[in-house]
């Protein structure tokens, strides 16, 4: 199995598209192969900053600490996502401009913890052929890559400070693999609708997930949530704030969650009007293996 890198530098890194390509190799992606890590290190960048937001250490750490935590409790090891997201969001103190550098989770991914990548994301043989980690959990698109997924489903599910909500929104793989990619999400009360529906155990299953949500974005094209739910203004000035305390933060709590940003919460009169109206979406929604839908599965 792949292996932590043999070499690693105190602070973090760029690794451009062209340069990570280089290092797919199929042996990695099968988990046979490690990561030729000072060869790696040669082609990277350094990060346009200097503080101690680059702290290497800091990330393989809460990567190592990420496996322990399923191996020890018997969790899966998809349920590392939900442990990981909200402390990989806190360590990183990331502006969302730097946080949709690709180079940056590409370094990630191959320079820091590509044994997480292949340990989380490995999946088994089916068919007598070989397993292997898809490409884009290494060098891929945001809602895709091992690392840019948590931290992004992090920043569109927290609450203000609270990332409680980003713990319920990563416990379910269809919200990371379907919600995370839409254009709504970026509306806080849609986001935090969202996940109220599931602590409420209105939705409680993928395929309810997915029905829900191809439902809010269908209502999306025609309905602007903002105008039945607007959002509060956003303050600059709290995330900047936070980021600066980086300089003198303690490590992430591995069993308590971390604060985030000191912003203001999605309005609560927004979230509950969102959540009574994908209640009745959802009411109305196709899906697969429901009782009331069997019937209509059976006509054709």
């Amino acid at each position: 199995m792949t292996d932590r890198p043999s070499h690693l530098p105190e602070r973090l890194a760029l690794l451009a598209n062209a340069e990570a390509a280089e290092f797919l190799t199929e042996g990695l992606l099968a988990g046979r192969e490690d990561v030729p890590s000072i060869k790696l290190n040669q082609a990277t960048d350094p990060l346009p900053h200097a503080d101690r937001r680059g702290d290497l250490s800091p990330v393989r750490d809460l990567a190592e600490d990420a496996m322990a935590h399923c191996l020890n409790s018997g969790l899966k090891a998809t349920q590392a996502d939900a442990w990981l997201a909200p402390r990989l969001h806190a360590a990183l103190r990331l502006t969302r401009r730097e946080a949709a550098d690709p180079g940056f989770w590409n370094y990630l991914a191959l320079g820091v913890a590509p044994d997480y990548v292949v340990w989380r994301h490995l999946p088994d043989p089916k068919d007598g052929k070989i397993a292997k980690v898809a490409a884009d959990r290494f060098r891929g698109q945001y809602h895709k890559q091992a690392f840019a997924r948590l931290w992004w489903a992090a920043e569109l599910f927290r609450n203000g400070s609270d990332y409680g909500p980003v713990v319920t929104a990563c416990g379910l793989q269809d919200i990371l693999n379907t919600a995370l990619r839409m254009s709504a999400i970026n509306h806080r009360p849609t986001a935090q609708a969202i996940v109220r529906l599931v602590e409420k155990g209105v939705i409680t299953t993928g395929r309810e997930v997915n029905a829900l949500v191809g439902a809010v974005n269908a209502s999306a094209a025609t309905l602007m949530y903002d105008v039945i739910a607007a959002d509060s203004e956003r303050e600059s000035r709290s995330l900047r704030t936070w980021i600066e305390e980086a300089e003198t933060a303690r490590q992430v709590s591995r069993t308590v969650l971390p604060t985030g940003p000191d912003e203001e919460p999605a309005p609560a009169l927004s979230v509950s009007a969102l959540v009574d109206y994908f209640a009745d979406l959802f009411a109305d929604a196709p899906v697969r293996g429901r009782a009331d839908f069997e019937e209509v599965d059976g006509e054709d």
